[in-house]
């Protein structure tokens, strides 16, 4: 007799917003420059995001700002991440680049930011307009991350 059956759902944390970013910026600089205009912290994570497969291995650098005070979570992911394979080629060059992306789906876009906690509405508006006010940023848009067939990428 079932008493008590656990879907993949149930492991998942849908308590978060997320914010597409355009830029053509290194990550640890657009994190600079996010810090200056959103009176952020972010800093790189000791950790990364890694995905294995049997072609190509990935590996998505991390930046996070952590607010005690607030039970906030802020991440900056690169959603593009080039693998430099080298080997014997049959063509003009000698290395071969595969390039991954975190969120498949949204491939033009350059950078998550996922913000963990309770937000308000009027909080991410201005944080977007914010963010669309670095002069080095294209643009920036929430994203519904339940239209994503790969947010469980972004669970870590």
């Amino acid at each position: 007799m079932q008493i008590h059956s656990l879907e993949l759902d149930d492991f998942s944390d849908d308590n978060y917003t997320l914010i597409g970013i355009h830029s053509t910026l290194d990550e640890y600089k657009l994190a600079y420059l996010l810090n200056q205009n959103l009176e952020t912290r972010f800093t790189r994570a000791n950790y990364n995001l890694d995905f294995e497969n049997k072609n190509n291995n990935a590996s998505f650098s991390i930046y996070e700002f952590i607010n005690p005070k607030f039970s906030h979570n802020w991440f900056l992911i690169s959603n593009q991440y080039t693998n430099h394979i080298e080997g014997v080629s049959l063509g003009l060059f000698q290395t071969n680049e595969i390039t991954t992306y975190l969120i498949p789906e949204k491939k033009k876009v350059d950078y998550f930011l996922k913000l963990e906690g309770d937000f308000e509405y009027e909080y991410i508006v201005k944080t977007v307009d914010e963010i669309n006010k670095i002069n080095q940023v294209i643009t920036s848009y929430t994203i519904d991350p339940n239209l994503l067939k790969s947010k469980e990428f972004l669970i870590f």
